[in-house]
């Protein structure tokens, strides 16, 4: 029996996250420690798009973990305890997940799963006003006069920023010290020297 029949006759024919009956396709966890059987599940598309694209969640959609958490398919318990974490901070998902019960090893399995994904995060480049690839120590140039906000400060055009630090979640802003002040500025008014 193919791996798809397999799913659909455990889940009778329904997203074993949902319950939706529609657009069922096989949703399998890379690196699973075990049988195929136990590490896929029947998902509905909205499911599966969702388990793909984090941008794409809509949180009261996984409120059906309420029911399909309890499932004994690990891959489902997996995804259950993944998802739960990722929503945390919406409050009702932590209730679910101190009621979560999971064998040791399946849970030391999804916790490294959420790990990896959280180590994929793209870097975070910063570059000047020409694309110039900013990296920190480098001497920036303001090319535009910059009004230092919260200070009388105008930091003039033509003055020369040196050994800047960079801002690691954002892209668009380093730090530097101009007349002895240290001033956050947007990489888009500075040339790399």
């Amino acid at each position: 029996m193919s791996l798809e029949k397999e799913l659909r006759k455990r889940s009778d024919s329904t997203c074993e996250l949902c319950s939706a009956t529609d657009s069922l396709q096989v949703y399998s966890l890379e690196n699973f420690p075990g049988e195929a059987v136990d590490g896929s599940f029947m998902a509905c598309r909205v499911c599966s798009e969702q388990l793909e694209d984090f941008d794409k969640v809509e949180v009261n959609h996984w409120r059906c973990l309420n029911d399909s958490m309890w499932s004994t398919v690990p891959a489902v318990q997996v995804v259950a305890f993944q998802m739960l974490t990722k929503l945390k901070a919406e409050g009702w998902p932590q209730d679910l997940l101190d009621m979560l019960y999971m064998e040791d090893e399946l849970k030391a399995f999804a916790t490294s799963r959420l790990v990896s994904e959280e180590n994929t995060t793209p870097e975070v480049i910063h570059k000047d006003s020409n694309g110039a690839v900013i990296e920190a120590g480098d001497t920036v140039v303001l090319i535009k006069d910059l009004n230092v906000k919260g200070s009388s400060l105008t930091a003039k055009r033509g003055t020369a920023v040196r050994r800047v630090s960079l801002v690691h979640d954002n892209a668009e802003q380093i730090e530097g010290k101009v007349e002895g002040q240290q001033i956050v500025i947007l990489t888009k008014f500075v040339k790399k020297v």
